[in-house]
C-alpha cells in the first residue's frame, strides 16, 4: 500500500509534474456523497486523496473543516463508516491512493491494530494523524509498517532542524509540510508564506522522500507558488470542502463542481506554467524502498534516527499524560518545559514568585467550620480559604507562576480559556499588573452564566471571545485557545488554567498550585498538632484538587477525595463525572479519562457549575484513580446546591458552585468519621460570581425541591 504512494511520486517526477493531493471529510455533506466526490477528484486530476475521519474536536482545523466534521457526525459517520466508503470507492475503480487523515482518539477507541488492519483490507494506503507525533506513535508506526501502510509525518515552519532530521528519518512515502502557522483554511485573497521556498529547501536537505505542501492553497496561482517553491505535491483541503458546500445538496452537482475545480487547479489537459525542478545534490533521483527506510527506523538502525529520535516519551503519570499535539506545537512545548525546569531549580525565580504573596493573599487562611461540623455531627470540617485569595479563587497561584515563565521566554501576549470565569479574571488581573496583552476564550453558554466575571475581565482590559461551537462550554473554549496558540506561537503564551493539556502543562499547573497542600500541612501541624485524616476538593480539570492532594500523596493513611460534578445524575447522560464514568482516551493533547462515545467522539457534559463542565480531567488524577491512591465521588446538581446553601447558612460563607460540590462531599465523609477526626476541604473559590445564576435557578422547581424560599419568615 505504501508502494502505491511511492509510485505516484515516481511517475509525476518522471513526467516533470507536481502531484495533486485533495482532502474531503468522510460523510460531508451527505454519507452518499463521499464516494462520488472521491471519484470526481480523481477525474479532475487528483493523484492522492486524503479522507478525513470525523472527530468532534478538531483542534488544528479552521472553520470549514470544523463544520464538515460536525455535519459528518450528525450523519452518523464514524471510523467504520469511513472504511466502508473506502471499500466502495475501490469497488467503483478508484485508483488513487487514499490516506486516512484526522485525530487519534477515534483510532484509539477502535483499537490501533484493528484500525490499521481494517483500513488496509478496505483499500487505504496510510494515515496522517494530526495529533499523533511520532514520539507518541511508536506502536502505531510499527503496526503501520507491519501492514505496509504509510505513516506520514508532518513538519511545520516552527519545527527545529534536529527535529526535521528525525522526522525525515522515519518518513516512508512522503512528508507533509504545513506551509504556515495556524489552522487549516484558505481564501482567494490569501498569500502563501513568503518563506515557503526556504522552508521546503531546509527540509529537502535532510529528506530522501518527496515533500507535499498544504495549508492555504485556494487558487491555481497558489498551486503554482507552492509547486515553484520546490514541493513535489500540493495539498488542497479547506477549499475543496468549501466547493462541496457551495455546490448545494445535489450529489451530481457536487461531483461536477469538484471535478471542474480539480481540473482548474491541475490544468488537466492544458499546459502548465510550473517550472520543472532539476534534481540537485539533496534531491534524490529515486526514493528508497520501504524495506530500507522503514525497517531501519523501526529497528533503530537508521542513521537519522540514531542521532535524533527521543529515547523517552513525554512525561507521564502511569499510562496517562504525554504530548498528543500538532507538529507545530512540539518545539514550543519543549521550550516551555525547559523554562519550567530551569525555574524549579532557580532560587531567584521562587524568590520573585513569593514576593507576590502579599498581592495574592498568601498564605490563605485555614478556617474551622465549627457550626457546620456540629450540624453534621461527625468529623471536624476545616476550610482552606482559597476563596479569599486576590480575584476570589485558587487560580491566582498558577497565573502568577505562568506569567513569570512567559516573561522568561519573551512572550508578551497571553491567551487563556475559562469556564466559570475565575481563571479568566485571574489572568486578566495579572496581565493588567504586568502590562501584557490578554485574550480570554469562553464558551458562549458560560458567558451567559457568568456575566459578572465577563464584565470583570473586560474592565481589566482583556478581550473576551465567546465560543459558539460545540457545547459552547469549557471544552470548546480550550479548542479555540489552542487554535489561537498554534497560529501565534512566536508572541503568545497559552496560560492553561487547569491541570490538563499536553506535557508540561499538567506539571506546571500542579507545581504552582501545590502551595495549597503545603500550607494545609504546615497549618494543621501548627493548629491541630497533626495532619488531617482526609483531604477533599472538587474536580473538573482538577487544578485545585491536585494542588491540594500532591503533598499528601506519600502520606500513608490520609484519604484523598475528589468530588466530581454529577449534573442531573450519573444515571443520565447529563453529567461531568469523568473519572467515575469515563474511559481512557486522548483530548486536548493529553491521554486521560474522557467522557466519550464508543467510537471515540467527545460527549457533551453538564453541570450547574461552569468550572466543572468538562469531559476530561488532569492526567495525574487519572493516575491517582487507577492506582487507588485517591477516591473520586460524585455530587449532583441538587447536592451541590444543598452544599452551597448549608455553607452559607451555617458559616456565612458563599462558596463557588464548584467548591459547593466539595462541601457536600466533605459532609458525607464527615458523617462516616468520629468527632476526633479532621477533614480539610479546599474552598477553591468564592460564590459571588454564582449569585445571579442562583437567583435565576431558585424560583420554581429548585426552591421547592430544596425547600429554599427566600422571602419566607423562618
Amino acid at each position: 500500500m505504501t508502494d502505491a504512494l511511492k509510485k505516484v511520486f515516481s511517475e509525476k517526477k518522471a513526467q516533470g509534474q507536481t502531484a495533486f493531493v485533495t482532502f474531503v471529510t468522510a460523510g460531508y455533506p451527505l454519507r452518499d456523497a463521499t464516494v462520488p466526490i472521491m471519484l470526481a477528484m480523481e477525474e479532475g486530476g487528483a493523484d492522492i486523496i486524503e479522507l478525513g475521519m470525523p472527530f468532534s474536536d478538531p483542534i488544528a482545523d479552521g472553520i470549514a473543516i470544523q463544520e464538515s466534521n460536525n455535519v459528518a457526525l450528525q450523519n452518523d459517520v464514524d471510523y467504520n463508516t469511513t472504511l466502508a466508503m473506502v471499500r466502495e470507492a475501490r469497488q467503483k475503480a478508484l485508483k488513487a491512493p487514499i490516506l486516512l487523515m484526522g485525530y487519534y482518539n477515534p483510532i484509539l477507541a477502535y483499537g490501533e491494530q484493528k484500525a490499521v488492519q481494517d483500513a488496509s483490507k478496505a483499500g487505504a494506503n496510510g494515515f496522517i494523524i494530526v495529533d499523533l507525533p511520532p514520539e507518541e506513535a511508536i506502536k502505531f508506526r510499527q503496526i503501520c509498517s507491519a501492514n505496509n501502510m504509510s505513516y506520514v509525518p508532518l513538519i511545520a515552519p516552527s519545527t527545529s532542524i534536529s527535529r526535521v532530521k528525525f522526522l525525515a528519518s522515519i518518513a516512508d512515502s512522503f512528508i507533509y509540510i504545513v506551509s504556515k502557522m495556524g489552522t487549516t483554511g484558505s481564501t482567494a485573497a490569501g498569500r502563501m508564506n513568503d518563506s515557503l521556498p526556504s522552508l521546503v529547501s531546509r527540509v529537502r536537505q535532510y529528506s530522501s522522500v518527496p515533500l507535499a505542501v498544504g495549508f492555504g492553497v485556494y487558487t491555481r496561482a497558489h498551486f503554482e507558488t507552492v509547486a515553484n517553491a520546490g514541493a513535489d505535491a500540493v495539498v488542497v483541503g479547506s477549499r475543496v470542502v468549501s466547493v462541496v458546500k457551495e455546490a448545494g445538496p445535489d450529489i451530481a452537482n457536487i461531483s461536477k463542481s469538484i471535478a471542474e475545480f480539480c481540473a482548474e487547479l491541475t490544468l488537466k489537459g492544458r499546459s502548465s506554467t510550473i517550472q520543472p525542478r532539476a534534481p540537485g545534490p539533496n534531491t534524490p533521483t529515486s526514493i528508497p524502498p520501504n524495506d530500507t527506510v522503514g525497517a531501519e527506523v523501526l529497528h533503530g538502525t537508521a542513521k537519522g534516527q540514531q542521532i535524533s529520535e527521543p529515547t523517552v516519551l513525554p512525561a507521564r503519570f502511569g499510562q496517562f499524560g504525554g504530548q498528543y499535539v500538532p507538529e507545530a506545537l512540539v518545539d514550543c512545548l519543549l521550550e516551555l518545559e525547559d523554562a519550567h525546569k530551569a525555574a524549579l531549580v532557580d532560587p531567584e525565580f521562587w524568590k520573585e514568585f513569593e514576593s507576590y504573596y502579599g498581592y495574592m493573599n498568601r498564605p490563605s487562611n485555614l478556617y474551622e467550620a465549627t457550626r457546620l461540623s456540629e450540624h453534621v455531627g461527625g468529623a471536624k470540617i476545616w476550610f482552606k480559604r482559597e476563596d479569599l485569595n486576590h480575584t476570589g479563587s485558587h487560580k491566582i497561584n498558577n497565573v502568577i507562576g505562568q506569567i513569570l515563565l512567559a516573561r522568561r521566554i519573551g512572550k508578551q501576549r497571553i491567551i487563556a480559556e475559562t469556564g466559570a470565569g475565575q481563571h479568566g479574571v485571574a489572568t486578566a488581573t495579572v496581565c493588567a499588573k504586568f502590562g501584557m496583552k490578554c485574550v480570554i476564550y469562553m464558551g458562549a453558554e458560560d458567558v451567559r452564566r457568568q456575566e459578572l466575571n465577563v464584565f470583570r475581565m473586560q474592565m481589566l482590559g482583556a478581550v473576551v471571545v465567546p465560543v459558539r461551537s460545540g457545547s459552547q462550554t469549557l471544552k470548546d473554549a480550550i479548542n479555540e485557545a489552542m487554535r489561537d496558540w498554534v497560529t501565534n506561537l512566536s508572541t503568545t503564551h497559552y496560560l492553561v488554567g487547569s491541570a490538563i493539556g499536553p506535557h508540561p502543562f499538567p506539571t506546571i499547573v500542579r507545581d504552582f498550585q501545590r502551595v495549597i497542600g503545603r500550607e494545609i500541612k504546615s497549618q494543621f501541624i501548627e493548629r491541630v498538632g497533626k495532619l488531617p485524616d482526609a483531604v477533599v476538593a472538587c474536580v473538573g480539570g482538577g487544578s485545585n484538587a491536585i494542588g491540594t492532594f500532591y503533598d499528601f500523596i506519600k502520606e500513608d493513611g490520609i484519604r484523598l477525595i475528589g468530588v466530581e460534578a454529577g449534573g442531573d445524575g450519573i444515571n443520565t447522560d447529563r453529567h461531568s463525572a469523568t473519572l467515575s464514568l469515563g474511559t481512557p482516551g486522548v483530548l486536548h493533547g493529553v491521554r486521560t479519562y474522557l467522557l466519550q462515545s464508543p467510537t471515540g467522539q467527545i460527549i457533551e457534559t453538564h453541570s450547574v457549575s461552569a468550572g466543572l463542565d468538562y469531559p476530561g480531567v488532569g492526567p495525574e488524577h487519572a493516575w491517582l484513580k487507577e492506582t487507588g491512591r485517591a477516591e473520586y465521588i460524585v455530587a449532583n446538581d441538587e447536592e451541590a446546591l444543598r452544599g452551597f446553601r448549608i455553607c452559607m447558612q451555617m458559616e456565612g460563607i458563599i462558596p463557588a458552585l464548584e467548591s459547593a460540590h466539595a462541601v457536600w462531599g466533605a459532609i458525607q465523609i464527615a458523617k462516616e468519621l468520629p468527632k476526633d477526626k479532621n477533614i480539610a476541604v479546599c474552598l477553591s473559590g468564592r460564590g459571588d460570581k454564582d449569585v445571579e445564576q442562583i437567583s435565576r435557578l431558585l424560583p420554581g422547581k429548585w426552591a421547592d425541591r430544596l425547600d429554599w424560599h427566600l422571602n419566607e419568615a423562618p
